[in-house]
C-alpha cells in the first residue's frame, strides 16, 4: 500500500459539488453585551443628591421583592430637580432593551436588568411623566400593545393571493393558540425560518395579524427586533446578524416575548449591583 501524497489533500484538492455550488453559512451575531458598571462621580463631588439616593434605595428594595415574585412597582421622579435626576440617569444608564409604544410612550431598560425608565409624553413630544418601573416588563407598554390589538386575526375573503402556499395552515394554528391563550398558558412559538414559506406567505400572515403599536429592540446578543401586531398577544420576533440579515423569524403568542423581559434572577442581580453602587455614597 502506497503512502498518501501530502500534495493530494487539503483545501482546493477535493472535488466541489456537482452543481458547482459552494457551501456557505449565514453569518451569526458576533457581539454580546455584558454588564459594565456606570461611571459615577466621586462622593465628595456630589452635593444635594439625597432625594435621588433615597429613591434608588427604594428601587433596590423593589427589585429584591420582584425577584422573590412580588408585584412590579413604579416610582414617579417627574418632580425631581436637575441634580437629582442627573444622578439617577448616571446610576441607571442605558441597557439592552429600547421600546417605542404608540405615540406617547418611550421606555428604556437600564444597565440593571428589570429597572426601566419610562417616559410618557404628550403628542408634541413634551415630557409629562418620568417613571422608574421595577419588574419584568413595563406595564404601560403592555397596556398599549393590548389596547391596540383585536381579539382575533383579521379575516380574508375570496381566493388566496398568488404565491400563498403554506400560510393558511399557520393561520389556523395561530387562530387556535390565540383563542386559547390566557393567564398560566405557556407561550407558543412558530419558527418561520424552519418552515417552507414564500414571501407571499409572510405578507399574508402580516396582513392577517395586522399592524401593532409597539416596537422593541433588544441588543443583548446581536439585534432582536420585536413588534406587536394588530392581534392581541401575537408578536413578530426577528433576530438579525451584523449585516442586518434575518437569521431567525418567529411569531410568538404571549403577553410579551420572553427575550424582552427580565427574569427573576436578573432582578436579584440588579438589586445586588444597585446596593453596591449605593454603598459608595453612604
Amino acid at each position: 500500500m502506497t503512502g498518501t501524497n501530502p500534495a493530494m489533500v487539503g483545501p482546493g484538492t477535493q472535488p466541489s459539488e456537482d452543481d458547482g455550488a459552494v457551501l456557505e453559512y449565514m453569518e451569526m451575531p458576533k457581539n454580546m453585551r455584558t454588564y459594565s458598571a456606570p461611571v459615577l462621580p466621586e462622593p465628595e463631588e456630589t452635593h444635594g443628591i439625597e432625594r435621588a439616593l433615597a429613591i434608588l434605595a427604594e428601587v433596590r428594595v423593589a427589585a429584591a421583592e420582584a425577584a422573590a415574585g412580588q408585584a412590579a412597582r413604579c416610582f414617579d421622579i417627574t418632580g425631581l430637580d436637575a441634580t437629582n435626576r442627573e444622578f439617577i440617569d448616571q446610576a441607571l444608564g442605558d441597557g439592552e432593551v429600547s421600546i417605542v409604544a404608540g405615540a406617547t410612550i418611550l421606555a428604556q431598560e437600564s444597565v440593571l436588568a428589570g429597572l426601566w425608565r419610562v417616559h410618557e409624553t404628550d403628542i408634541t413630544g413634551a415630557l409629562k411623566r418620568d417613571l422608574i418601573e421595577v419588574g419584568a416588563f413595563p406595564s404601560a407598554v403592555l397596556d398599549v400593545a393590548q389596547a391596540a390589538g383585536l381579539e382575533c386575526m383579521r379575516s380574508h375573503r375570496g381566493a388566496l393571493p398568488p404565491g400563498v402556499l403554506n400560510a393558511p395552515a399557520l393561520v389556523t394554528e395561530l387562530d387556535d393558540k390565540i383563542a386559547a391563550y390566557g393567564p398560566g398558558v405557556a407561550a407558543h412559538v412558530i419558527n418561520l425560518t424552519l418552515l417552507p414559506q414564500t414571501e407571499e406567505d409572510i405578507a399574508f400572515l402580516d396582513q392577517r395579524l395586522g399592524p401593532g403599536a409597539v416596537t422593541i429592540l433588544s441588543r443583548g446578543y446581536g439585534n432582536c427586533r420585536i413588534t406587536s401586531t394588530g392581534t392581541r398577544n401575537a408578536w413578530w420576533v426577528r433576530y438579525f446578524n451584523s449585516r442586518d440579515a434575518i437569521v431567525l423569524n418567529t411569531i410568538e403568542v404571549a403577553d410579551v416575548p420572553s427575550v424582552a423581559c427580565a427574569a427573576e434572577e436578573d432582578l436579584a442581580d440588579s438589586a445586588q449591583r444597585l446596593g453596591e453602587i449605593l454603598e459608595v455614597y453612604r
